[in-house]
């Protein structure tokens, strides 16, 4: 038991540092699973991947609490009465724009995408052409001054765009949410701040409904959780949620004065690597 709680400790600290970094959680989710095995089954584990979010999300639901909560208490003639806050219904509705192209997708082709791309290779390749193109894109945006700068500049037409980009995460794993809207965001004048933080926001209906389809498909089936799964998902979510706090607050001061390149070299890094595990453990099924 205690060595399934310090492995799900190192599985929601991988989550809680990868899933904001624009590096994708997939691909370390991968490569962490072919070091570290949980003693789980294999529909737990599948379902795990992606619960263990919920404590991800957490962080931003905490942090952003203000912005994200769209009323405030206005005070009338008989006392107080909940009331919408500037801007906050145009920015929920930017919000669920962009995020209808992959609600739709995942809840069409779930299954078929996990069938088709959830394997080392294409997300290797996800890694690496994301990486690539994270270079390309800071590059050429070096020394322009961005037309977005505030959450609130957001046009409905740029959301739609960024939502198309997190639909091509969606797609194929490896990608990472993050990175692709991040890039969406950069590509169309938005600055990395905005960037990133409009990006946290897409998390939250993303990963809850996500992680909620998850949830009832595995319900559907009609497994039930071990004791040490229960404690493994609790766990798990527990430290993604402590882990995402500070990853977060990192990443927005980290952006103020750096550009995203080094997470693009790092993904070509982890690209290739993943390739070179991929190639061994062929090799060793081989040899047996």
């Amino acid at each position: 038991m205690l060595l399934e709680i310090l492995k799900a400790i190192l599985f929601g600290i991988v989550e809680g540092i990868t899933e904001w970094l624009p590096i994708s959680s997939t691909g370390h989710m991968i490569l962490l699973d072919q070091v570290v095995k949980l003693n789980v089954s294999a529909d737990f584990y599948k379902m795990f991947q992606v619960v263990i979010q919920l404590g991800a999300i957490m962080a931003v639901v905490i942090l952003f609490w203000n912005k994200l909560w769209p009323f405030y208490m206005k005070k009338t003639g008989g006392g107080k009465k909940a009331a919408w806050k500037d801007g906050a219904l145009a920015m929920w509705i930017k919000i669920i724009i962009a995020c209808i192209p992959a609600a739709i997708v995942g809840l069409i082709f779930d299954d078929k995408i996990d069938e088709l791309f959830y394997h080392p290779l294409p997300v290797a390749i996800a890694l690496i052409v994301v990486g690539i193109v994270f270079i390309i894109v800071e590059n050429a945006k070096k020394g322009c001054r961005p037309a977005i700068r505030s959450i609130g500049d957001i046009t409905y037409k740029a959301a739609i765009i960024i939502g198309l980009f997190q639909l091509i995460a969606a797609v194929f794993p490896g990608t990472s949410r993050s990175g692709a809207t991040i890039i969406g965001a950069l590509i169309i004048g938005v600055s990395r701040s905005v960037a990133a933080e409009f990006t946290f926001f897409l998390a939250v209906p993303v990963m809850f409904g996500a992680s909620l389809l998850k949830i009832a498909k595995y319900a559907a089936a009609g497994i039930a959780m071990t004791g040490t799964e229960w404690i493994v998902l609790i766990v798990g979510c527990l430290v993604a949620f402590f882990v995402s706090v500070f990853v977060i607050k990192f990443l927005m001061g980290y952006i103020k004065k750096h550009d995203f390149k080094v997470f693009g070299v790092y993904r070509i890094i982890l690209g290739i690597a993943v390739i070179a595990l991929s190639f061994v453990l062929f090799l060793s099924l081989i040899h047996i």
